[in-house]
């Protein structure tokens, strides 16, 4: 069983934090873009 008490801090991250998996969670739809763009690009080649 788990006890919260009303003086635990939420469990969110900081600002920082967020920003940075924010910025990652891009990078990594680009990136993952990229490489079906240059599938097809070897695929059609």
């Amino acid at each position: 069983m788990l006890y919260v008490l009303w003086s635990d801090p939420d469990d969110e991250p900081p600002e920082e934090l967020r920003e940075t998996q924010a910025m990652l969670r891009r990078a990594g739809f680009v990136v993952a873009l990229a490489m079906v763009v240059m599938f097809l690009m070897l695929g059609t080649g």
